[in-house]
Order: C-alpha cells, then sequence, then structure tokens
C-alpha cells in the first residue's frame, strides 16, 4: 500500500486523466478501501483541490472547478509538452490568447527544473511559426465545443455557411480538427440526420448546452481528419469533373495534393471526381497525374484541354522557329 502522500498524488493524478470516477474505481487502483478514497478525498479538499461527489450506491468523484486553480500535476513530458504548447498558441489560429500564452509559459518556465528548461528553450531558440493565415476563433467558442464533446452534450448553434446563408443547428459534436490554418468540428447533425463538418469560426454558440445524448461509433481518428481534409478541399470548389485515369488508384492517390476518394476500376484504372475553381486549372492538374485519362461527361474540361494543347502547341511550334 503506498504512503499517504505519494496515494494523495496519485488519486490527484487519476482525476485529473478522466471526468468521472466511481469509489469502486479509484478503490481497486489504489489498492485501498472505499473508506481510505472518502478520507483521502477529505484531505485533497483540505489542500484546495474542488472535488465534486456523486451520491448514491454507485457513488462517484469527479474534479470540479474552484475559485482559485489548484497545483497540477504533471511528469517531465507534460511539462516541456504544455511548454511547447504554449508558446506555440502565442502564434496560432485563435484570437486574444496571445499575451496570456506568453505570460503563462513565463511562470511555467520559472518552476521548471534546469533539465527542463533546457529543453524548452531549445525549441524556443531554433523552431519558428509561420503566421496563420486563416479566420482566428474565439477561445471561448472552443472551450464550449470541446466541453459539449466530452461531456456528451447536444451543442445549439447559429451557423454562417460559405455561401453566407445563416441556419440554426442543433448537433452531437465529436472531434474538434486542427489544420493549422482553422479549426472545424466534426458533429452528427440531428435535424439532417447525416455527418456534418463545421467551421468554428463560423459558428455563434447558443447556451447552455443542450441534453446529453448516447455516442455514435466513429472510425478511427485518423480516418476523420482525413476526411475533414478531403471536405475542406472540395467545400470551394465551384467545379467538378469525373474522370477515368488509366493507371493504378494508388498511382493516383500518390500524385494529388489533398486527400481525395479514388476507386479502382481493375488493377489499371481508377475513378475519381477532382474540382477547381476553374476546368482550365483542372486540366493543368490532371496533366501533372503522369497518366492517361478520360473524361466523362464534363465538356467545360474537354474544351479546356483543346485550349491549353492549342496552347502548347504554339509554344512548340514557336520555341523550334527560334531554335533554328
Amino acid at each position: 500500500m503506498l504512503e499517504t502522500s505519494a496515494r494523495l498524488l496519485r488519486l490527484l493524478s487519476l482525476l485529473q486523466a478522466r471526468r468521472d470516477w466511481t469509489s469502486t474505481e479509484l478503490a481497486t487502483r489504489l489498492d485501498v478501501t472505499t473508506r481510505t478514497i472518502r478520507n483521502d478525498i477529505g484531505r485533497l479538499r483540505g489542500l484546495g483541490y474542488p472535488v465534486d461527489a456523486r451520491p448514491g450506491v454507485a457513488g462517484g468523484y469527479r474534479l470540479g472547478s474552484g475559485r482559485a486553480l489548484p497545483p497540477l500535476l504533471l511528469d517531465d513530458d507534460e511539462a516541456v509538452a504544455v511548454a511547447v504548447g504554449l508558446r506555440t498558441a502565442a502564434s496560432g489560429s485563435i484570437a486574444g490568447i496571445e499575451e496570456t500564452s506568453m505570460r503563462a509559459l513565463a511562470k511555467l518556465q520559472q518552476v521548471l527544473p534546469p533539465r527542463l528548461r533546457h529543453r524548452v528553450r531549445a525549441f524556443q531558440s531554433y523552431a519558428l511559426t509561420m503566421p496563420s493565415r486563416g479566420s482566428q476563433v474565439d477561445p471561448d467558442v472552443l472551450t464550449v465545443i470541446a466541453g459539449a464533446c466530452r461531456d456528451h452534450e447536444r451543442l445549439r448553434f447559429d451557423y454562417r455557411a460559405h455561401s453566407g446563408a445563416a441556419s440554426r443547428r442543433s448537433v452531437e459534436p465529436y472531434r474538434l480538427v486542427n489544420d493549422r490554418r482553422r479549426w472545424y468540428l466534426v458533429a452528427w447533425d440531428v435535424d439532417r440526420d447525416d455527418w456534418r463538418t463545421f467551421r468554428v469560426d463560423r459558428i455563434e454558440p447558443r447556451t447552455p448546452t443542450g441534453p446529453r445524448f448516447t455516442p455514435r461509433d466513429l472510425p478511427p481518428d485518423p480516418d476523420i481528419t482525413a476526411r475533414v481534409a478531403r471536405g475542406v478541399g472540395e467545400a470551394t470548389w465551384r467545379y467538378r469533373a469525373r474522370v477515368i485515369v488509366h493507371a493504378p488508384a494508388s498511382h493516383v492517390r500518390g500524385r494529388l495534393p489533398i486527400p481525395v476518394e479514388v476507386q479502382p476500376l481493375g488493377e489499371d484504372r481508377c475513378v475519381f471526381e477532382p474540382g477547381s475553381d476553374h476546368p482550365e486549372m483542372l486540366a493543368l492538374y490532371l496533366g501533372m497525374l503522369d497518366a492517361d485519362f478520360t473524361i466523362v461527361d464534363s465538356p467545360e474540361l474537354v474544351d479546356a484541354l483543346r485550349t491549353l494543347t492549342r496552347r502548347y502547341q504554339r509554344a512548340i511550334d514557336t520555341s523550334q522557329k527560334t531554335s533554328g
């Protein structure tokens, strides 16, 4: 059995790691009785940690919010991660937290042991951050959305679409995705009965949040981010076309600058639907696939290819005359 001081630190670490714990779960983790857990919870409260209790046979505890922020328990890697995150946030895509991030970083560096301070300073000295080109997000909005994701609470908000159209949405929020320029919310749209991706800088939450919901099955996180990346790339395209490429699907995926769904049509053919703001731009990209292709029912793209072909041919003819 752990000594009381060590056990309190371990108990605090568990309460910080997860939102809700039952007395039995905590007792099992610490190899003590539920009575000891109750006594230790009282000790933590005496030290200023706001621990909320849930009554009943299956009663439990959660670390609540208090008037003052009590000390956090961080290991070496967590402390460095927090310092690096604060430094990155100072030039990131969240509005109004630049100065706050630097103040918090200065306080953290004062208490870091020398071995960790050296690691953080190395990052600050040699790592540069590109200025954010996307719209900045209100940190309070991010906090509300993240809390709703964590607590499985329905979220209601006013939303402004890319076209400027305004709507009111009711969703089950699941993930926040950041591509270093913008923040996106992946959620189940209750009214439309389907998955949707929303830009967070266009969301105006309506409080309070809605009732709790039973979480749906989610694909792995890498699949979610890939879907968001694909949707973001397609969302603003004004023109789309269906293209059959006479090459394996793996070849086409490797040549595309963003993730796009490519469907195999056998071992040496595939089909996909690329997009662009202009047919001429799409024609240029298709030329860089390094493979033969066929356009399906897209006369505008065929015309753009003819235009480019004539232009390239004139360039070839002119260049041959000049060199001759």
